[in-house]
């Protein structure tokens, strides 16, 4: 079950300024070592060090072969790949380029200057299989958190007497139920709509091209 939270648009240059919009309330971050403890709760023969061993072994080879040019898929999971950014480089005679990392100095690469193919490498890890956009969409549920169901009821149901909005971030959930097609309070219902979205704000799931997962 997804918890959803609400924040407003406040970029007034924006056509989505001062709508209200949903995003996922993150309950805590799991290590490798909790994942460890979670797996060995699954009837494995496995020890919760055996599986964190397992797990981080995983880790340092798919860092290994993504750094070697491979990609590794994982199956219902992600496929992780080096990706990198670019900077844009001049090729006429006599120029020198380097195929290494470096920054485009400010008004450009002088003529005996040598250029730099690369800004950076990142990691890109593309959903698959269950993971794929299209299978969280149609398997993922909702609900409120307290804290959004109290903000959304003072903004559609405001009482006579005025008084502040609750602050949807100081958390709190909400032990009702949700379905996902959204289940909600009064006439409001998760999702997007226009270009104010995402779980960071921006127009997407990331929030205009962070760090998350790219959609393959």
């Amino acid at each position: 079950m997804l918890e959803l939270n609400i924040f407003q648009n406040k970029n007034q240059t924006s056509r989505a300024f001062g709508k209200w919009y949903a995003r996922v309330e993150v309950k805590k971050q799991l290590s490798i070592h909790d994942m460890a403890l979670h797996m060995a709760e699954h009837n494995t023969p496995f020890s919760v060090g055996t599986i964190e061993g397992i797990l981080r072994d995983f880790v340092s080879c798919t860092r290994e072969q993504c750094l070697s040019g491979n990609t590794v898929k994982i199956d219902n999971l992600a496929i992780f790949k080096c990706a990198v950014s670019a900077n844009g480089l001049v090729l006429s005679a006599g120029r020198k380029v380097n195929a290494g990392i470096g920054q485009v100095p400010i008004g450009g690469w002088g003529a005996d200057d040598t250029q730099y193919a690369l800004k950076n490498v990142r990691l890109q890890a593309t959903a698959t299989g269950n993971f794929s956009k299209s299978e969280l969409t149609d398997t993922a549920t909702f609900r409120w958190t307290k804290a959004a169901k109290q903000a959304i009821e003072a903004l559609i149901n405001p009482t006579q007497g005025g008084g502040s909005t609750p602050d949807p971030s100081q958390g709190g959930t909400e032990n009702g139920g949700g379905t996902n097609q959204g289940g909600g309070t009064g006439n409001i219902t998760p999702g997007g709509g226009d270009n104010g979205g995402g779980d960071n704000g921006g127009g997407d799931d990331n929030g205009g091209g962070g760090t998350g997962f790219d959609e393959g």
